[in-house]
Order: C-alpha cells, then structure tokens, then sequence
C-alpha cells in the first residue's frame, strides 16, 4: 500500500473516532465483503460500485481479490474459486457481515430475493426469487419463494410485506397452500391484484406498477424479470438499474450472501452492496429463524408435504443409499430440474456420489471431478442428461 493510502486509512479511523464520540455511537459498523473477480465489465466495474457503495460511511466495504488501485481494505485472492473460499471464511469467522459475489452455487433449498424499482410508479419490490432453488417441486419451491420473501422484506424494516403470485404455472396452488398456512395461524398479508377482477394472482400490469412488496415466482422466471428490469434501458448488456439478484435465504442457511450478475454495472453494483448491508443490519438470519419457526407452528411442514404427496407416490419404494461421500467439485450442467434428484439418485445406483445443486445458468449435479465423464455416460444412459449436456 502506497504512503498515500496508509495516511489515508489512519485519517479515517480519527474520523471514525471523532464521529463516534460527537454521536455516542460506538458500534461497530456493518462490514460487506465483495468479490472481485467475475465480472463481463471487468474489475474496475467492481472496484467503482464498491467506493460509490463506500461514500456511505454507516459500513465498511471488504473487498475480496487481487490487488487493485484502491484505498478501500483489500483480502487477498487469486482465482474465483480462492475468492469464494476465503468470502466464506470471513463471513464464518465474522469478518464480515454479509458478501455480495457473482457465480455462486447455493444448495438446494436456498433462493435469492431480488430488489427493483419497478418502471411504472417507481415502486420498490422484492421478486422472490431469482437465482437458486428452494426445492425441486415447482409448486413446493414457490411457497418457499414466498417465505423467503416475506423474511427478506421483514429484514429491510417493512413489518407487514404485501404478497401477490405472479400468474404462473403452479400459481393458484400456491395462493390455496398460502391461504391455508394464514388460516392456520401465519400472518401473510395478502396483496390485490390492480386489475378490476383482483385477487392475489399478480397480472403483468403488477409488475409494471409494482403492486405488492413481495412478488412470488419460481426462480428461472424471476431471473429473467431480474435482467429485464435492471436493463431494459440499455439492450441488456449493461444492468444499471435495482439492487441486484439479492440474498439467499433458506431454513438453516447461516450465510448473508448476495448476488450480482457478471452483467451488472456500476450503479447495481453499489445498490448490491447497501442492500447487503441493511439486510444485515436488519438480522435476516436471525429472521429467517423466527419466521420458519413461527410458519412450522402454522403447519408449513405438513402444507408442503401434501403439495408433494403426488409425486412421491409414484417414486420407486426402493431405497438407494448414497455412496462414501466424496468431495464434489465436478458438476454437470443441463438436467431438468424436475429429474435432478432423480438423476442423483441414478448415479448413486452405479456407485458414483453426487449431489444436487444450482448454478447461475440453472440446476447441475455436482460429482467429483475424476467421475465427470463416467458420470455424464450413465446420465445418457438413463435418460437424464441430453447431448447438450456438459461437464460445468
């Protein structure tokens, strides 16, 4: 770091200081890590958004990569991979509070909740979700997507999120599954529909307009909305508008991290940034817990499984146990999402560990890097993966 910087840095901790004792605040602020490397516009696109993000002195901004022209606080890391790693061990250490990253693969069971301002009225909302998967079951994933909502919402100070359903498949189940989690006793302050019919399922002119806090629908859709509302003024190349694709939230989850796409500006990229500060300080882990709890007290689990009965009794009663587990850094790309757990199961019968995941592009089985074309083999076998289907 050149002298100029490390004179910087120490006039910033005396102001830090002196701001402290002018307001009695001596908390210590929200630290947001961002990742570095990744993106289509390259590091520099990163490093601006993070000092634009920075001018707001209520958190810290991390950055996570190479060295760089900054005087921003710099972890050092070489390669994505590096990148993400050392972003998880700041953030399990409590290093950080929350990271904003692009390229990420969440479990299955954990979604993202986007944050735009629609174009209509300018209203904010929340799209729940954008990237990841909540479950495999479309219907299933949806209601999830909604919860997840409502808990990202909740973390941003709005006590009372209205919720509408995009009208999509599976979208009248998932308003008859939300309903009947209200009656038994879960707080949903369902949204209407502008149009004069009304009702929670949520028109086109809903998005346009931004009619409830929290728009749920399944996560490839969202991701689509997601790109078209932060780029439409620019032919899509550019996202110079929202917040980004959002926090992944899910029950258990411990991680605060949030998206970016590789397309996202600037402007996004510092939005990225603020909104994975408020939601750390608005303790979306912590909420996320009470409202899985208090939505289980309501029957959440038993809702869900009768949305999925169906299809498990048509599966196979024949148990398959998964093999030694190994370590997954392989994975392969282009399996339907409706088949993937069936198509992890198909490798396990030939002796190859896997495990579901999602990836930006869409669903991928994650196997070890050694079984990869083995593993791609067997899935043509059995009908799971296509010629389309690639080693990611």
């Amino acid at each position: 770091m050149s002298e100029e910087n490390v004179k910087h840095l120490i006039g910033k901790v005396f102001d830090d200081i002196a701001n402290a004792i002018e307001t009695g605040d001596f908390s210590d602020k929200v630290k947001v890590g961002i990742t570095l490397l990744g993106s289509e516009h390259g590091t520099s696109n990163i490093v601006k958004g993070a000092e634009m993000a920075s001018k707001d002195s209520s958190f810290e901004v991390v950055l996570i990569g190479p060295s760089v022209d900054t005087d921003l606080r710099i972890v050092k890391a070489e390669t994505e991979e590096e990148q993400h790693k050392v972003m998880e061990r700041l953030l399990d250490e409590g290093e950080i509070d929350a990271a904003v990253t692009m390229h990420y693969n969440f479990p299955i069971g954990v979604s993202t909740v986007g944050r735009v301002v629609t174009p209509g009225l300018g209203n904010e909302m929340y799209i729940a979700t954008t990237t990841g998967t909540s479950s495999t079951h479309r219907v299933e994933a949806m209601v999830k997507n909604g919860l997840n909502g409502i808990i990202t919402a909740k973390s941003m100070g709005i006590e009372n999120p209205s919720v509408g359903i995009l009208n999509v498949d599976g979208a009248r189940q998932v308003e008859k599954a939300l309903k009947e989690l209200k009656k038994n006793g879960y707080d949903i302050n369902l949204s209407e529909s502008m149009r004069s019919d009304g009702g929670s399922v949520m028109r086109g002119n809903d998005l346009l307009t931004g009619t409830p806090d929290v728009m749920i629908t399944d996560s490839l859709t969202g991701n689509i909305l997601m790109k078209v509302f932060s780029s439409f003024s620019t032919g899509g190349s550019y996202e110079s508008l929202g917040y980004g694709y959002g926090p992944g939230v899910g029950e258990g989850y411990k991680r605060n991290i949030l998206i970016l796409s590789r397309a996202s500006g600037i402007p996004v990229v510092s939005n990225a940034i603020k909104y994975a500060a408020e939601t750390a300080r608005g303790n979306i882990i912590e909420i996320s817990k009470r409202e899985h709890d208090d939505a289980k007290k309501a029957k959440y689990n038993d809702i869900l499984q009768n949305l999925t009965k169906e299809k498990k009794s048509t599966e196979s009663q024949e148990e398959i146990k998964a093999p030694e587990k190994e370590i997954v850094t392989g994975s392969i790309s282009g399996i339907d999402i409706m088949e993937l757990e069936d198509a992890v199961v198909e490798l396990w019968k030939n002796n190859i560990y896997a495990e579901s995941g999602m990836g930006c592009t869409g669903p991928i089985v994650m196997i070890s890097e050694s079984k990869v074309e083995k593993a791609i083999e067997v899935l043509k076998k059995a009908g799971y993966a296509t010629e389309e289907s690639d080693p990611c």
